[in-house]
């Protein structure tokens, strides 16, 4: 299945489901490290480690959505949408179900990180444990698997 015909099932399957508020995330990798951002302590899940991720604004398709939130959160450009690694539902602050769709990226450089949203950044080896929350540890396993395959 191409990438667009992904992302329309997709965007489908998410609005059958009732879902308010699309998201998408990116893995971000180099030298066998994944890009983790951290909250801010005064926004919602304050001080946690992310994944860069945002907002789909109306009417934005999804792999443009990823290339625009990869570079207004960390300054970089984003040169390639990889596979696809799963979604998961939250309640957003505003409390609106929400839908993160996360990808693989490739980047054009993974330095420097430019911050705009977020406290820090770390660069964390795939073989750690990383400090984030369980749904995105599920999405980074099955980067992982790809990645052995």
């Amino acid at each position: 299945m191409d990438l667009s015909s992904l992302l329309a099932d997709l965007t489908a399957e998410a609005d059958r489901n009732g879902v308010q508020q699309f998201i998408v995330g990116a893995v971000v990798q180099h030298g066998g490290k994944v890009l983790l951002l951290q909250r801010p302590r005064d926004d919602f899940m304050g001080g946690i480690f992310e994944l860069p991720s945002g907002k789909v604004e109306a009417g934005e398709a999804l792999d443009a959505a990823l290339v625009r939130e990869v570079a207004e959160e960390t300054g970089l450009d984003v040169t390639a949408v990889g596979g696809y690694l799963g979604s998961f539902d939250y309640v957003s602050g505003s409390g609106k179900r929400s839908r993160q769709f996360t990808f693989a990226v490739d980047v054009a450089t993974p330095e420097p990180v430019t911050l705009q949203e977020h406290d820090g950044h770390t660069w964390t080896p795939l073989t750690d444990d990383p400090p984030v929350t369980d749904e995105v540890k599920a999405v980074l396993n099955t980067y992982r698997e790809a990645q052995n395959r």
